[in-house]
């Protein structure tokens, strides 16, 4: 790769990006004159929630491609962010009146694709849990992944690579639009001919990593649309020629039909709650890679009085880590005492959200779903049912729900917490534990803190910053925003 939006690199770092690519050719299968035929089949877990239609290499053909109403939603599962955002994106698509085909890269056995992805997630994860070390966190995972990512020749290296996951596009029609969570996706639909390409940019801070030209860009605030256009700083301080005005959108923030349309309500249904006094709710999602199980587990130990006095009630996602509750509970004295379980049994889950948003709730209940998409999907229903979120600035970050925001994991998280703050749904990040279980006192003791943030919610909503799965879905449409 020579030249990105008509920035020219050196031969010196095109070369480097060539030799990336071929690291992976002589570790992965050569695949690319492999006739993959693709087969359609309902999601069985979330056809019924999001008409989401799985596109697999195994198993009956239950269905033709819609190449009138069809949106392939390509994605790859690393973490749980990129999938989520998937959702958003499905649940916009079959609200207006689409099909929604999910291809998930990291889901064809025996392909290149799978096989670099799997190896860039071993190295993420392993980053993320080395990152508790505040040395290594210092020197090296959040120069990684704050500058590093950055770079326009990261993005060169990662255009090269992503040429040898194409051949999983060969079997699509190729006027079905495409709406890519990741550049990956994005670049590999690209190279394997699709016609119109969205890549839905995560995060809120600008880096190279993401760019996928050919593609039409997204993002979710308009700082991050302004510092993609003039690609700021990915090359340091050489000032670059922009990304044409066609190719990147301001869409807001990529969020459910199902979570955007019930905002009011569930609002609502949180002051009542408060005004009332209820038990406070609060929803902790944890991720497997373990970055922060110091943070929940001192939040759960603080929360046991509140929660066997009736002043709070927690929910934990422990998504499809059953280990992390496991090792919960053996730290947390009390914990099991006052714990239900909903494990593995999505509709029961299910059953008990819906069931929460009008009834009581005490104690605290724990999630574990091995299924990757109901492990993600459990805490979308959840939401509606807390009145605080407490998480990671990550994707969730941009969610309409009151967040308290945790230590980050990678400095590139952090500007989805400063934008969350500024508008007024979320706290600032709290990265020390006795200031995070201070605000989660001060959130039980004032009703005005979350209130405070469902009045910012219902006011954004009303400006359309939620808006952004709708705009991705009317883009890759070919419909004006």
């Amino acid at each position: 790769m020579e030249e990105i939006f008509g920035n020219r690199l050196t031969k010196h770092e095109a070369k480097a990006s060539l030799k990336a690519a071929k690291g992976y050719r002589k570790s992965c299968p050569d695949d690319k004159d492999v006739d993959y035929h693709i087969r359609i089949r309902k999601n069985t877990s979330l056809y019924d929630y999001l008409g989401i239609m799985d596109l697999r290499l195994e198993g009956e053909n239950e269905a033709e491609f819609d190449t009138e109403k069809g949106i392939v939603v390509s994605n790859i599962r690393m973490g749980f962010g990129h999938y989520r955002i998937s959702m958003a994106m499905a649940s916009a698509a079959r609200s207006m009146g689409y099909t929604p085909y999910w291809l998930d890269l990291n889901s064809f056995p025996k392909t290149a694709a799978t096989k670099i992805i799997t190896k860039q997630n071993d190295l993420y994860s392993l980053g993320s849990r080395l990152s508790k070390n505040p040395i290594f966190n210092k020197l090296v995972w959040e120069p990684i992944n704050y500058t590093g990512f950055k770079k326009l020749t990261y993005n060169a290296s990662d255009l090269e690579t992503s040429k040898l996951m194409a051949p999983v596009y060969r079997d699509i029609p190729k006027e079905i639009p495409v709406i890519a969570t990741h550049a990956w996706p994005a670049q590999s639909a690209l190279d394997g001919g699709m016609k119109r390409v969205i890549e839905a940019i995560p995060d809120n801070w600008p880096m190279a990593l993401h760019l996928a030209e050919g593609a039409i860009h997204t993002v979710q605030t308009h700082n991050s649309y302004l510092g993609y256009r003039v690609l700021n700083g990915f090359y340091g301080k050489k000032v670059l020629n922009p990304i044409p005005g066609d190719q990147i959108y301001y869409t807001g923030h990529y969020i459910d039909d199902e979570l955007v349309k019930n905002i009011e309500a569930d609002c609502k249904r949180r002051m009542d709650r408060l005004n009332g006094k209820k038990p406070v709710r609060f929803l902790l999602t944890i991720g497997g890679a373990g970055a922060q199980a110091d943070i929940f587990e001192a939040i759960l130990k603080y929360l046991m009085p509140a929660v066997k006095k009736g002043r709070a009630s927690v929910m934990v996602n422990v998504g499809d880590y059953r280990n992390v509750w496991d090792e919960l509970q053996t730290k947390v004295d009390g914990l099991k005492d006052v714990s239900t379980e909903h494990f593995e049994d999505f509709k029961e889950s299910a059953g008990f959200a819906e069931d929460s948003l009008d009834g009581d709730m005490t104690g605290v209940h724990a999630f574990y779903h091995k299924n990757i998409f109901e492990a993600v999907y459990i805490t979308n229903l959840l939401m509606r049912a807390c009145d605080c979120l407490i998480t990671k600035p990550s994707e969730l970050a941009f969610y309409p729900v009151p967040k308290l925001f945790i230590r980050r994991v990678g400095k590139h998280e952090m500007w989805g917490a400063i934008h969350s703050a500024e508008l007024g749904d979320g706290t600032y990040e709290i990265r020390e534990i006795p200031q995070v279980l201070q605000m989660i006192g001060l959130m039980i003791k004032d009703p005005g803190i979350i209130g405070g943030m469902c009045e910012s919610i219902e006011k954004n909503k009303s400006i359309g910053v939620y808006d952004g799965a709708y705009n991705c879905v009317k883009l890759a449409m070919g419909k004006e925003i």
